[in-house]
């Protein structure tokens, strides 16, 4: 551990960077107290999102029926996630000793929201800007909650200042502009809109008062058994996924690593983290056998068999599914979202700040 007198906690567990004679270093500094994490602190953590962090606001929201197997490995029932178990945001909540967050649209939940709340809802992407959920519908959202949380003092002026907002979206305006048969220019000259809209969420959420950002970039679109059993022309690359699908995902995530470098020098006292997901699961399918895995590209739960185990008309959990025995390892839970197996070694991955823009703990913000 590295101190420098006459810094405070919070300015040391960012890190600092020091100029000594035209030479730059930067000391990146542990966020955590004696190995506890939030002490005394507790973050309120507001998620913005797609399916992937998804933790029940497509039930709450449109009553859609998410069935069992769903949920399955942890919660030994279906909660609306997409996943046999936890999600992602599951496991870096647990990692904060953080109870579950909760969609923001159930009102049956019976939270008070005191740790935040969860306005990610399934299928949600950033265009059209005003179609439900997009992610400005879910700002519009979060902007009421905070209106009405603050009347009811169940979450202090401070408390929004100081807490984290996460953003994990991006994925379905990708995958919505393949599947309208859009060649891979089209499609990727429509990200600086997609990009656009994430700008204005984030300057939306910074003027409510919001300081702290943990920015997720998307995934390999391509690895998808979805997209995988869908697309008849298959250009693949050395680990059978398909090449456009994730050239168009990095060069979505180029754009907005860019835009958080902008945003971090033009909102000087805000703290922007960004996480290169693509870069932790494309690990995961490329050397998938050193994580346990023996058939990355294909579904858990879905129908069809070898090599995708996907149909479109016999998605998991309606009729005519199959599944893979509980306890089985697969990448893929459904053909798109990820089994616990899978999130679990994404969630460990984050956390190791590894694969963070700068390299700052998870835990730093409830230690601010």
């Amino acid at each position: 551990m590295v101190y420098v007198q006459g810094l405070s906690w919070a300015d040391q567990s960012v890190g600092l960077i020091i100029t000594l004679s035209g030479v730059v270093l930067l000391i990146v500094l542990s966020s955590s107290v004696d190995g506890q994490l939030c002490p005394t602190s507790p973050v309120q953590i507001f998620n913005f999102g797609d399916s992937n962090s998804d933790t029940g606001g497509l039930i709450a929201g449109l009553g859609f029926s998410v069935n069992p197997p769903n949920g399955r490995t942890f919660f030994g029932k279906s909660t609306g996630r997409l996943s046999d178990g936890r999600l992602v945001i599951d496991l870096l909540c647990q990692s904060l000793n953080m109870s579950l967050l909760s969609p923001y649209l159930d009102s049956l939940a019976g939270s008070i929201f005191s740790n935040g709340a969860n306005f990610a809802v399934a299928s949600s992407s950033t265009i059209p800007k005003r179609f439900p959920f997009s992610l400005s519908i879910q700002v519009m959202q979060f902007i009421h909650f905070k209106a009405t949380a603050g009347s009811k003092h169940l979450i202090s002026d401070e408390g929004f200042r100081k807490a984290l907002y996460m953003i994990d979206i991006g994925q379905n305006d990708l995958s919505d502009s393949f599947t309208k048969d859009l060649s891979y220019v089209q499609v990727t000259e429509r990200i600086p809109s997609v990009i656009e809209e994430i700008k204005s969420a984030v300057k939306a959420l910074y003027d409510q008062g919001g300081r702290n950002f943990w920015i997720h970039n998307t995934g390999p679109l391509g690895c998808l058994p979805q997209k995988l059993s869908l697309v008849e022309k298959k250009d693949l690359d050395p680990y059978g996924c398909l090449s456009s699908y994730n050239a168009a995902a990095r060069s979505f995530n180029e754009a907005l690593l860019h835009l958080c470098n902008a945003m971090r020098s033009e909102l000087k006292d805000a703290v922007i983290v960004y996480v290169d997901i693509y870069a932790i699961k494309y690990d995961i399918i490329a050397n998938s056998t050193k994580y346990g895995f023996s058939m990355p590209l294909m579904a858990c739960c879905g129908n069809g068999g070898p090599p995708y185990n996907f149909n479109a008309g016999r998605l998991c959990g309606r009729p005519g599914f199959h599944v893979c025995d509980e306890g089985s390892r697969f990448v893929s839970w459904d053909g798109i979202h990820y089994t616990e197996a899978a999130n679990s070694i994404v969630a460990s991955k984050i956390l190791s700040t590894n694969y963070s823009t700068p390299r700052i703990p998870f835990d730093f913000f409830c230690c601010r």
